[in-house]
């Protein structure tokens, strides 16, 4: 090919190329359900790599959560990415009471490189109406676990 076609061709083909690299990065793939009985059989083996995210509020998380979940609200999730960082490398499972809020973290979450991730399958209405266990703590700390 001479320089001449070279050069119409590469003028014919820009414009999709710039068209192309200004389209936005597709969003992160919606997060899994996982069953509240993979959860338990998870945590029954004591599974290091597992984390439960509760992104309700402190009031709604003192109430009653998943037992050993940590307590993020989906609120405050962008603001607390750095304190969240060493749950990275884990199996995230997010919850809240009916599904929303879950929705909002594991979307923050998934924009910030979190791949990990997980919903948990009927949120804590799901979990409670089943009849399993919950762990009450009236003074539960809002903090993510140090590593």
């Amino acid at each position: 090919m001479n320089r001449h076609a070279a050069r119409i061709l590469c003028l014919l083909l820009l414009p999709a190329a710039l068209a192309r690299a200004a389209e936005p990065s597709s969003p992160p793939a919606p997060a899994p359900d996982v069953s509240a009985e993979d959860v338990l059989a998870r945590e029954a083996r004591h599974d290091a790599a597992l984390v439960v995210l509760d992104v309700r509020t402190p009031e709604e998380f003192a109430e009653g959560h998943v037992p050993g979940a940590i307590n993020v609200p989906h609120d405050q999730v962008a603001q607390r990415l750095e304190e969240l960082a060493p749950l990275r490398d884990k199996d995230l499972v997010v919850y809240c009471k009916s599904g929303r809020r879950a929705g909002l973290a594991l979307k923050v979450l998934g924009e910030h490189g979190y791949t990990r991730l997980a919903h948990l399958s009927g949120d804590m209405q799901g979990w409670t109406a089943a009849g399993r266990p919950v762990e009450r703590t009236p003074d539960a700390p809002s903090a993510a676990p140090k590593p």
